[in-house]
């Protein structure tokens, strides 16, 4: 399913830029400050919009190419807003053999959305992760942090049902 949502426009609520400027100065000169910084970043707006990877560039020096590179190499971080209960399909090779991919179109079909994408209600959003190390389960998915194994395509609908 090709995307076709447009990501809202990022807008900081009250005191959250105060708090990323207060983790740069706390953090500016120490080696490899960029990490806790936008730790703290993803903490404090729930994700790295480029807004606030620029305040990061800016406030340590650095520059954006080189915070995006950081952004994009660890998984830990994400550049989109995340919904309020997330739904992650293990695409992990067991998974994948064993039919994560019908999971995973499933998941979207019930949600509307793809994955990497946040319903329109912020409710749900979907990502398909690399292996979450339960592989006798396979096929795996998380809901909430709900681990549910074993699937089959036609499970989806009333796990998902649970948390609507």
């Amino acid at each position: 399913m090709p995307s076709t949502k447009k990501i809202p426009a990022f807008t900081a609520l009250p005191g959250q830029l105060e708090r990323l400027k207060d983790a740069i100065e706390r953090y500016r000169d120490q080696p490899g400050a960029a990490m806790p910084v936008l730790q703290e970043a993803q903490n404090i707006f729930g994700y790295l919009p480029e807004e606030v990877q620029i305040e990061v560039a800016e406030g340590l020096g650095m520059s954006l190419s080189e915070v995006y590179g950081i952004v994009s190499f660890y998984a830990q971080f994400t550049l989109y807003p995340k919904g309020k209960t997330q739904v992650d399909v293990c695409m992990g090779t067991a998974c994948y053999v064993k039919g994560a991919g019908e999971i995973l179109e499933r998941v979207e079909r019930k949600l509307g959305c793809a994955a990497g994408e946040v319903t329109e209600d912020g409710m749900f959003s979907i990502d398909a992760t690399r292996c979450i190390g339960a592989c006798g389960l396979a096929p795996v998915m998380v809901v909430g942090g709900d681990v549910y194994g074993l699937l089959v395509p036609d499970e989806v609908d009333g796990i998902l049902e649970k948390y609507m």
